[in-house]
């Protein structure tokens, strides 16, 4: 079934390259398609489009369907071309022309477009949720740990004393910067495209504010043909912000690996948690965080290829956009799979809790006597030039104590600080509303 289709039959093979993996794909956008239908249904009726006794029949049934997409037993049959198609059809076998009635005042064009919004809505409050989780347990951590000195490195060469509690820690306030990236994400997918059909709106009057408030928009996407224009530059912009997640937890992931090494010894990985090699008995690898790195790094490179895919059309509408589906709505989930993971990870990390006892480290004291020179009133550089004159003799010596005490550094973490801020970042997105106009519709009254 094909709702374009007329009295000639497309070939085969354009059918087959024309569909592409859009049965695939849509089938992750199969509920928030219901959902779309369900508001423009409801408008339909309020522009007497649909009559009042048939409302309540079709939005019964697209419940229905709504539940068959919820226990995964929605399917987009054989020669059926898309999603929207299959819903309509499933409508038009129970309710025969009724089910032929949905479609007025839209296009497929608006359908994918305010399905997609709704996935990545959903989706973007289910990432924000995880990292959320994530960023409680790497504070958990820097505070358990905050005591636990280990080697701060520059230019991976031993530089100054850190500390457990700064290195969680860390990757916890990075965290938060990067749900402000994707907090602005959600503002431009939370505007409804619903209403501009084609790209060109609609001969019909309708009411584009009844299916914002009923879907739960912030506002609608106002300009018909910009609605249009938004698609793909919108999977950019969202693909951009899991891209900044991503970086935090590829650069966490490396650090995880080479502090577990055998060179480093600074933290333990649960044997659980590693495998081994088929020939070298000793072996226990960080499988986990090695493929966390790569399916990260993966992720980064995603807005490129949207870029290329859309970065060259014209306004309107193209078919080019539908192979930005295919790159786009997989990373949704390889990225909660990811945090996932390294949550799992970081709970159960062990801390090698004396690592600076070691002598090779001695000298990231160096600046800890430069800085008590200089406090008992030495100029600072004849402390510095002091200082490495010892060392360039062999003579330097150190009592090995840290006594930081401004913001931010080892003995000051500021990590109730941090956790207020993220606990407002995730205020500002404000998912509630959004959730209760899905309650709502979904509600059988």
């Amino acid at each position: 079934m094909k709702l374009w289709e007329k009295s000639v039959k497309v070939d085969a093979d354009i059918e087959r390259f024309t569909v592409g993996k859009d049965r695939e794909m849509d089938l992750y956008l199969a509920p928030y398609d219901v959902l779309g239908s369900m508001a423009h249904t409801m408008m339909l009726e309020s522009i007497d489009l649909i009559g009042k006794e048939e409302l309540p029949l079709i939005l019964e049934e697209l419940r229905n369907i709504y539940a068959l997409t919820q226990k995964g037993e929605f399917v987009i049959e054989d020669g059926i071309e898309d999603v929207h198609s299959q819903v309509e059809l499933m409508l038009t076998r129970k309710l025969g022309d009724m089910g032929k009635k949905i479609h007025s005042g839209r296009s497929r064009n608006d359908q994918v477009l305010v399905d997609l919004k709704l996935y990545m809505r959903s989706e973007i409050t289910e990432i924000t949720k995880l990292t959320d989780s994530l960023f409680k347990t790497l504070i958990t951590q820097s505070e358990k740990y905050k005591n636990v000195l280990m080697p701060g490195y520059t230019h991976l060469q031993i530089a100054m004393p850190s500390s457990f509690g700064l290195w969680f820690g860390a990757y916890a306030e990075s965290l938060v910067d990067d749900l402000t990236v994707l907090q602005s994400a959600y503002k431009i997918v939370n505007r409804n495209p619903l209403g501009s059909a084609a790209g060109y709106g609609s001969s019909f009057p309708l009411n584009r504010q009844m299916t914002t408030d009923l879907l739960g928009f912030d506002s609608m996407a106002y300009n018909v043909v910009y609605a249009q224009m938004g698609r793909g530059k919108t999977e950019r912009i969202v693909a951009s912000a899991l891209c900044s997640i991503a970086a935090t937890l590829s650069k966490l992931a490396y650090d995880a690996c080479m502090f577990s090494s055998q060179n480093f010894g600074f933290i333990k990985l649960h044997d659980a948690f590693t495998t081994g090699s088929s020939i070298m008995p000793h072996k226990k690898n960080p499988d986990v965080f090695e493929l966390t790195r790569a399916k990260c790094n993966k992720i980064q490179a995603v807005p490129q290829q949207i870029m290329m895919i859309a970065n060259n059309l014209p306004s309107g509408y193209f078919r080019d956009l539908q192979i930005i589906k295919e790159i786009f709505l997989p990373v949704f989930d390889d990225l909660k799979d990811c945090i996932n993971m390294v949550n799992l990870m970081m709970e159960h990390i062990e801390v090698n809790e004396n690592i600076l006892d070691d002598d090779k480290y001695k000298l990231i004291f160096s600046v800890e006597e430069v800085n008590r020179l200089a406090s008992d009133g030495m100029p600072f550089r004849d402390a510095y030039k002091k200082v490495g004159l010892d060392i360039e003799a062999g003579n330097f010596t150190t009592d090995k104590v840290v006594n930081h005490t401004h913001e931010g550094t080892i003995g000051n973490l500021c990590n109730r600080e941090i956790s207020i801020l993220m606990q407002k970042t995730i205020d500002d997105f404000n998912f509630e509303k959004a959730q209760s106009a899905v309650d709502i519709l979904l509600k059988n009254n």
